[in-house]
């Protein structure tokens, strides 16, 4: 088992289920230092007073908060463990919601939460049973880092899982960043989604990071005094050139099946005229919105004529 982050309790009701926290994930990524290029010596990060330029060491740094221009408040480890909140060593279940009402913008870091002790092997196995027969998940509250946190209780395989969620005012809004209505047509929208369907997969399970693998080849090559990896062909789009997006879209089903290994034939779609449905009259928008049910459910339309002429 991975080393515990964090050891508390789970508060559910009044039952108590002491647990350790252990992150969900692992960082595969390829760090690098910092080198002087000319006689490659390392660069370190020196931590320096600016009131007498003395560099220190980390026992002699503390916290502190800026309240005014030159007035800085200290604020020692002490105090701030001191602070009464009653999520100080527990993860205080607060209520229990669908996963579906969770916007997952608001998920950050993911962790396990494991037993403590063979004490809190029923009760974690209770809390466990009663996620997965109710399909909800918790919502709690827990205080790392010096400050309180909510989060997200659900059920992967045997074991709970917390997900640390942001607050609802740290989320920005996206309102700003939404593009104007742009004027589509109806074969283009048809298409993209024929391109989601022809991409579709059940498992992800497969993808690799292909960067990750490209980097240590280079590192290896490198590092044994052998040519460097080929770089990767391909064509690049010039910066603001005009996209056809229907022959983008077309081209883009016809990859996307022969990666699959089906059959690669796609009927050509051209965008027709644009749609014209601001200067409709509202009767002619419900007429047709009638027509086209009509040609998509032929069934459920012949079943009602039969009910009617019985």
């Amino acid at each position: 088992m991975p080393r515990p982050l964090w050891t508390g309790a789970i508060s559910f009701g009044l039952v108590t289920i002491p647990i350790k926290v252990v992150s969900a994930t692992e960082n595969h990524s390829i760090s690098f230092h910092q080198y002087h290029r000319e006689d490659m010596g390392r660069i370190r990060t020196r931590k320096v007073c600016e009131v007498d330029g003395k560099v220190l060491s980390q026992d002699e740094i503390g916290k502190g908060y800026e309240v005014a221009k030159d007035r800085t408040v200290p604020v020692t480890d002490e105090e701030l463990d001191r602070m009464p909140l009653p999520t100080a060593k527990a993860i205080e279940i607060v209520a229990f919601v669908e996963a579906d009402s969770i916007d997952p913008v608001r998920i950050s870091d993911s962790y396990y939460l494991a037993v403590d002790g063979q004490v809190a092997a029923k009760p974690y196995t209770l809390l466990r049973r009663a996620l997965e027969r109710s399909d909800k998940v918790a919502v709690a509250k827990f205080a790392w880092h010096n400050r309180e946190r909510l989060g997200l209780l659900r059920v992967r395989d045997d074991a709970i899982v917390l997900h640390a969620m942001r607050w609802p005012d740290e989320i920005r809004s996206p309102e700003t960043l939404a593009p104007r209505e742009a004027e589509l047509d109806e074969g283009e929208i048809e298409r993209a989604v024929q391109l989601t369907d022809s991409m579709a997969l059940d498992d992800i399970s497969g993808f690799r990071d292909r960067y990750r693998e490209a980097l240590e080849e280079l590192l290896a090559a490198k590092s044994e005094g052998k040519a460097l990896p080929a770089a990767a062909g391909g064509e690049e789009e010039e910066p603001g050139k005009v996209m056809d997006l229907m022959a983008a879209l077309n081209a883009s089903v016809k990859a996307a099946k022969e990666t699959r290994g089906e059959d690669a034939t796609v009927h050509e779609m051209t965008p027709g005229k644009p749609r014209t449905r601001k200067k409709a009259a509202p009767a002619k928008k419900g007429t047709a919105a009638k027509k086209t049910v009509a040609k998509k459910q032929p069934a459920r339309k012949t079943a009602a004529r039969k009910r009617t002429a019985s």
